[in-house]
């Protein structure tokens, strides 16, 4: 049975998750990292991706199960039996669908930015990537 650590999840507006887990897998802003209890301390920032947690088993819960996030920019810090991630944006996977990611999909690939400057441009198109990642994870229908 794989040994468990804390994880917290949290947004400058919620704090969405802090549970045990026995694995995460994490989008650092170059690349997927896996993480499991006993990993070395570590400071990084984070990506746009997925963020898939396998829940520890719990004995009022039951089965662990898996739970998946889209989650966008932040930090991750791994210390002790503890990961913590800080992020600009996460939704959860059950909460989305695949009909509302789609329109905001469509409705970010009309429109324009903000004004012609560099900075309005990334900003539109960090936004379309985040859409295409919830309509990606949507449609494989990941979540608890």
């Amino acid at each position: 049975m794989a040994k468990s650590f804390r994880c917290k999840l949290v947004t400058p507006t919620a704090a969405l998750l802090d549970d045990k887990v026995t694995y995460a897998s994490v989008p650092a802003w170059d690349g997927l990292m896996g993480i499991q209890s006993g990993h070395a301390p570590m400071l990084l920032k984070m990506g746009l991706g997925e963020l898939r947690l396998d829940m520890a088993d719990d004995a009022k819960l039951g089965k662990g199960g898996q739970r998946s996030y889209v989650v966008d920019g932040g930090f991750i810090k791994i210390a002790g039996d503890e990961l913590t991630i800080l992020a600009e944006q996460a939704v959860a996977a059950e909460t989305l669908s695949t009909a509302d990611a789609e329109a905001e999909l469509k409705k970010l690939m009309e429109s324009k930015p903000k004004d012609s400057s560099s900075a309005a441009r990334d900003a539109l198109d960090r936004q379309v990537a985040m859409a295409r990642k919830k309509v990606e994870i949507s449609r494989s229908g990941k979540g608890i």
